[in-house]
């Protein structure tokens, strides 16, 4: 079980100065989850350099992002927004969770939480997708009351199958 950080998260509205730090994280949290589902190429183009440069082009536009900050670093990041269609599946909530990412070393602390709660009222009906074999993120988010509702998809860029998951 990991340690509680020195300094509790603080949850906030990220600003485009936050461009690197969500980069990191999101980043980080793909080496640390998918790295054993995904062959060693594919890190050849998904860099930091290039999540950097995403993060920056939506953090100058309308995305609204939240991000956890500790000891004055973002460690969690997360947003979401109106449910969007994957594959050939329409969306059957209004909102949708489209991201959330949390350095494994604040796994277990509370910012998972924070972040979800901050991005989503808690138990507000919503939709979100997941890697079908990242049982840690499925159980959080059954604990949020998400249930999986038999909607599949496989990304075919990556070859990994996701999960619908609605509450």
């Amino acid at each position: 079980m990991p340690l509680a950080p020195k300094d509790p998260a603080i949850v906030r509205p990220a600003t485009p100065g936050d461009a690197a730090g969500c980069a990191l994280v999101h980043h980080t949290s793909w080496v640390e989850t998918y790295s054993g589902l995904l062959p060693a190429a594919h890190w050849e183009k998904d860099t930091l350099e290039q999540r950097t440069a995403t993060w920056q082009r939506w953090l100058q536009g309308d995305l609204t992002a939240i991000v956890a900050e500790s000891g004055g670093l973002v460690v969690g990041v997360a947003f979401s927004s109106t449910g969007r269609k994957i594959g050939a599946y329409e969306p059957v909530r209004d909102r949708e969770l489209w991201l959330l990412y949390v350095l494994a070393a604040h796994h277990g602390t509370g910012t998972g939480q924070a972040l979800l709660d901050a991005a989503l009222p808690p138990h507000s009906p919503a939709q979100l997708w997941v890697v079908e074999d990242n049982l840690r993120a499925r159980r959080f988010y059954e604990r949020n009351g998400f249930v999986a509702d038999g909607a599949r998809f496989v990304d075919e860029r990556l070859d990994l199958a996701e999960v619908r998951h609605v509450r």
